[in-house]
């Protein structure tokens, strides 16, 4: 036992009853404790006593105190849709690595895209004194809070908050690029959720592509994900494959005259590959699929996923990195948008378009 009292305070050790039981003063025991650069004129047999005696007596820092001497809590509010397997599990991959290595805890409150959890969430994380937030997927501009706030792939042009964003357009040109190299000219697309903030902007980004590289659009075979799917209420994981699955039925039903389908994200697009299967119609023989994100398991579906790769560890951790900043230096100018670039990753689900594609319209289902 450390040289100190020999009885034990009970219950909850503070910074008191730790200094008095090694016979300290609280300065000394809190600069040790707090690994203060001034510890260093500290003895070493003393500060291996206070570490020592600390964990035996499992003390427990007053975090509330702390942060009302800091005026930091040294904890920030993460709001997202979902936290389901995907895109958000590895932006909160970097999120996590970032905050952890800066001591900072988190609280995370998922919205599921309702209103009135939007407006909830963020004044219950201010009551509980965070000092930023950061925000996936969920716009800045429906949040009003008198703290910093970083946004990532939000695209919310907000006061006091920083986007971090992709480079949508160079992402549709690489994977646009990529399928009309290979022949493609009758592609269709899988739009995303009206929720989800990326949806329009990469849409947007798709016309804009299209129009560069001479590529005809047709209205037709552009399909949407179902917004009311994406919702945990629809019965079913926002993040299931049937997201993909059920528009890619839908629009083969009506025509199969299309060579290529360029997806949302990954999931959606693993279930496209499931449909088309379903319907007769080889991956990438008949039609080749583009996915977007690269999540893990991507690269081994089957066929492996042909897809534009976010950088989506790397957001969470700039994400991070910029609200961090940001706490520490209020007065500091901070852009309003950071962005990042994207990947192609080409594997089996692309291929050369077929020379005689089926364009006769519906199967034949005789």
């Amino acid at each position: 036992m450390s040289k100190g009292k020999n009885s034990t305070p009970p219950g909850h050790v503070n910074l008191r009853m730790l200094a008095e039981h090694l016979e300290l003063s609280q300065t000394t025991v809190s600069l040790v404790l707090n690994n203060s650069p001034s510890a260093k004129s500290i003895p070493q047999e003393t500060r291996k006593r206070v570490t020592e005696a600390a964990a035996q007596l499992n003390y427990r820092p007053n975090y509330f105190a702390r942060s009302l001497r800091q005026s930091k809590s040294m904890s920030v509010g993460v709001l997202a849709p979902d936290l389901s397997e995907g895109y958000f599990t590895r932006v909160m991959s970097g999120v996590v690595e970032e905050l952890t290595a800066a001591h900072y805890f988190y609280f995370t409150a998922c919205h599921d895209w309702k209103k009135e959890l939007i407006e909830k969430y963020p004044r219950m994380l201010v009551e509980r004194a965070v000092d930023g937030f950061l925000l996936l997927n969920t716009p800045a501009d429906q949040i009003a809070v008198p703290v910093p706030v970083v946004a990532i792939s939000a695209h919310s042009a907000a006061e006091n908050v920083t986007n971090i964003v992709l480079d949508h357009h160079e992402a549709v040109l690489q994977a646009l690029t990529h399928l009309y190299s290979l022949g493609h000219r009758r592609i269709a697309f899988m739009r995303g959720p009206r929720a989800i903030p990326d949806s329009e902007f990469r849409w947007v980004a798709i016309q804009q592509v299209a129009g560069e590289i001479g590529l005809k659009l047709d209205p037709t075979l552009a399909i949407r994900i179902d917004s009311a799917g994406w919702s945990m209420k629809a019965g079913y994981h926002p993040m299931a494959p049937e997201i993909g699955y059920k528009p890619m039925q839908a629009l083969l039903e009506k025509t199969h005259d299309f060579t290529a389908i360029f997806c949302f994200n990954d999931i959606a697009a693993i279930g496209a590959i499931r449909a088309l299967k379903d319907a007769g119609r080889s991956v990438p023989g008949d039609v080749s699929v583009v996915g977007f994100d690269d999540i893990q398991s991507a690269a081994y579906s089957t066929p492996s996923l042909t897809t534009v790769r976010q950088p989506l560890t790397e957001m969470g951790k700039r994400g991070a990195q910029v609200l961090l900043e940001r706490i520490a230096n209020r007065e500091k100018e901070f852009p309003g948008e950071i962005v990042m670039k994207p990947e192609l990753v080409v594997r089996e689900s692309t291929g050369p378009a077929p020379t005689e594609p089926r364009a006769s319209g519906l199967r034949n289902r005789s």
